[in-house]
């Protein structure tokens, strides 16, 4: 880079307002017309040590000097990068005194002087919209450039660092967020010749950026609901099967370029006998973590939140007490209230999940009105009539439409009505409004950015009918995810393609089976788009 004189201090404005405007015409006017960064800083120096004044000009002219030549440079982050790399406009300045970020922030007024004291500052532009930041490197920033410019494996520090892998995977992924290291794409998409953006455009809804296990540790529950979608006798995951899952699961998110999140759920997860070890050796792999259970006692709770926070526990209710209580055995109801009060204390985020069936639709907005105050999420789903679920009923298509817009027009005054039926798009779409991601952030998101595993490995695309893809004790979960089965799976209805709204809705591939339909060809049997 190539400076002037007259442009000098629109490049070092703080380096000018600290020497003073006599200082600094004095230096400048030894300059010649035009000068280089290596010239310059040596001029610079050499003035600073004939004109002794403030001790931190030098490293403050170093700094603003590096800033300019990353506003100048050629160096464009890339668009898609193949592994983590460090940030080609990324700058690494030592200097001798602390607080220089401050100054050319022009924040000294309200802050101290500098103080003498080794400190590295980086400089560099953000990937996204070419902002130019300068900010003192921690710790962790210096880590995290070591891994990836030295291209380190994670575990092995871990191994021989006493932490965790999940914190060294949390610091890239902050250093990743902050630009200083630049992240390649996830390679979980939609296949564009299936879903076409129709009305959707957001790239949000066509790429996902995080992976979910659904993992039903094991078949012990102490309920027997009406609607069980699988009692079958499952032997609980051997423990160290279990830890081999974890790594497998890191390793394919890692390769996929996601972030890995694990959902315990059963039968009752707190029934598996090694939960608790199960949940931290989980957590120390960085996974997000949440609960789909029954209601537990306080001692359950606060050894998980000694391990870790979840996001959420879920729990299930199918009405208002008596109906719920129908459902679920007497006293569920009542229960489950004291332990919404229970997380609320633990400062737990807790979701109300219904299973929505022709009995209990008119009860599924009143509930919501009654829960108000005592979780955060409400949400429901749609009966599939597999298992024990193969006794209720579904509701009828009109009655279906009818209360998707109501329960749309009750939400708008109820902050924890939550939309995640995927026909609520139906609606939203029928009204002109804003569409929402649908079922699991794609609409049926089956084997694409989530899979349910069984207490004995298999895979299946959806917990809520048989749709098995793999068995992870056999095969790596890269490989199921890849299979044939997978793909048809998560490549939904065909008969849904042409569907303007297609991305965040294809309906719900279990509620079409339990309906005895080809899943690949024939759409949810209550889809009412286009209906009078």
């Amino acid at each position: 880079m190539i400076f002037t004189a007259k442009t000098l201090v629109q490049h070092f404005p703080a380096t000018a307002a600290l020497l003073g405007i006599d200082d600094w015409t004095r230096f400048c006017a030894l300059l010649p017309g035009t000068v280089d960064a290596e010239t310059l800083s040596a001029s610079f120096l050499d003035f600073s040590r004939q004109n002794a004044g403030v001790p931190y000009a030098v490293d403050l002219f170093s700094l603003e000097r590096e800033r300019a030549l990353v506003e100048s440079s050629a160096d464009d982050v890339p668009e898609a990068v193949d592994a983590r790399a460090v940030n080609l406009t990324l700058r690494l300045l030592e200097v001798s005194f602390r607080g220089l970020a401050e100054r050319l922030h022009g924040r000294s007024l309200f802050a101290e002087e500098p103080e003498p004291g080794e400190e590295y500052i980086l400089i560099w532009r953000m990937p996204a919209n070419g902002e130019i930041r300068v900010e003192a490197a921690s710790q962790e920033d210096l880590l995290a450039l070591k891994i990836v410019a030295e291209d380190l494996d994670i575990r092995d520090i871990a191994l021989n660092g006493g932490t965790t892998v999940g914190v060294l995977d949390d610091l890239l992924f902050r250093a990743g967020k902050r630009g200083i290291l630049v992240r390649p794409q996830s390679k979980i998409e939609r296949t564009p010749e299936i879903f076409r953006r129709g009305v959707i455009q957001d790239e949000a809804y066509f790429l996902a950026r995080g992976f979910t296990v659904q993992w039903h540790i094991t078949q012990a529950c102490d309920l027997h609901c009406k609607h069980c979608y699988d009692r079958g006798d499952r032997a609980p995951m051997p423990y160290d099967k279990a830890l081999r899952i974890l790594d497998d699961l890191h390793a394919f998110c890692e390769d996929r370029h996601v972030y890995g999140n694990v959902t315990f759920t059963g039968g009752n997860p707190f029934l598996y006998p090694h939960f608790f070890d199960l949940y931290k050796a989980a957590a120390d792999y960085g996974f997000g973590l949440a609960v789909l259970g029954n209601p537990t006692q306080r001692g359950t709770l606060e050894r998980m939140l000694a391990i870790q926070k979840p996001s959420h526990i879920q729990i299930s209710l199918e009405g208002l007490r008596e109906r719920n209580d129908a459902v679920r055995g007497n006293g569920h109801f009542d229960r489950s209230l004291a332990f919404l009060r229970l997380l609320q204390e633990l400062e737990i985020s807790s979701m109300v999940m219904l299973t929505l069936t022709r009995d209990n639709i008119d009860d599924v907005i009143p509930l919501a009105n009654f829960l108000r105050t005592y979780t955060e999420t409400f949400h429901f789903n749609r009966l599939a009539l597999v298992g024990e679920g193969a006794k209720l009923k579904l509701p009828e298509r009109g009655k279906l439409k009818a209360f998707m817009h109501e329960y749309l027009r009750a939400a708008e005054a109820n902050p924890i009505m939550e939309l995640k039926d995927n026909f609520l798009n139906i609606a939203l779409h029928e009204q002109g409004k804003p569409l929402f991601g649908g079922c699991a952030g794609f609409g049926c998101a089956a084997a694409f950015n989530f899979v349910a595993l069984l207490p004995d490995g298999e895979v299946h695309a959806c917990r809520k009918f048989p749709s098995p893809i793999g068995n992870i004790y056999k095969q790596p979960l890269g490989q199921i995810y890849d299979s044939a089965e997978a793909v048809r799976y998560r490549s939904g209805c065909s008969a849904c393609a042409p569907c303007p709204i297609r991305a965040v809705c294809g309906g719900c591939l279990a509620v079409a089976y339990g309906c005895g339909l080809d899943v690949s060809s024939e759409k949810d049997p209550l889809c009412f788009i286009g209906m009078d």
